[in-house]
């Protein structure tokens, strides 16, 4: 099995090689680059497995390389996680909204900033419906094989985070799914995140189904489900 590849976009040097030097040490192939439009030009030279960001670089900030990797349908499907010493949550949600799949504070310690990854890149490489399983809700149609989503026929970009949350509600099969089983099922168990996380991911969710954003239903103080065909949904606010 080849290695996965991460590149590290990091204008301090001694943290970016810091960082590094532990995940070579886990095995990984790393790359660095030192401003927003360096690393920009890397992901797309070269679209890696995983992108360790930094929100405040120069040339480019964090969050315009976020925005411009999600646009580009070459780079749209490289898993992001933000690197911030912006721990507020206005900017935590920032992130998220542009289509981080998840962010670590800075001071981290490098065994919790290991294990964020690897729980990223598990859920990239284990889609949570069987391999060659076709889910359909409606107009939505999931393929967990080619890892895509259509409405209506047209094809629907999602980050990696928000494909597994619509599977993970489509497998539920008009079940109600919890916040936290939606973080265990879709982040992983372990994962130190908030409620408020798995909201800004469904509200960038809701806002890419278009029209079929009705069937991902809120259940008050309990979580979310995915309506089956026949069930009207009231429009999300």
């Amino acid at each position: 099995m080849s290695r996965k590849r991460i590149l590290i976009v990091e204008d301090e040097r001694d943290m970016a090689d810091l960082v590094a030097a532990r995940l070579r040490k886990e095995g990984y192939h790393v790359d660095a680059a030192h401003d927003g439009a360096a690393g920009l030009d890397a992901v797309r030279a070269q679209p890696p497995d995983l992108v360790l960001l930094d929100i405040m670089m120069p040339v480019l900030s964090g969050m315009d390389v976020l925005a411009e990797i999600r646009r580009d349908p070459r780079t749209a499907g490289a898993a992001v996680v933000m690197m911030t010493a912006k721990g507020r949550e206005a900017d935590v949600v920032a992130g998220l909204k542009l289509g981080a799949d998840d962010y670590i504070v800075k001071p981290f310690s490098l065994a919790v900033l290991v294990a964020r990854v690897e729980a990223v890149l598990r859920r990239a490489a284990a889609p949570p419906a069987a391999e060659h399983e076709a889910l359909v809700v409606g107009p939505i149609r999931i393929d967990a094989g080619r890892h895509a989503v259509d409405v209506d026929g047209q094809a629907v970009p999602l980050t990696l985070t928000e494909f597994r949350l619509l599977a993970a509600l489509a497998t539920a099969r008009g079940r109600v799914l919890t916040r936290d089983q939606l973080i265990n099922q879709v982040m992983g168990p372990n994962i130190v995140i908030t409620d408020r996380t798995i909201d800004v991911h469904m509200t960038s969710l809701r806002r890419k189904l278009g029209g079929a954003r009705s069937r991902l239903a809120t259940v008050r103080g309990v979580g979310y489900r995915l309506l089956a065909e026949g069930e009207a949904g009231d429009e999300p606010n």
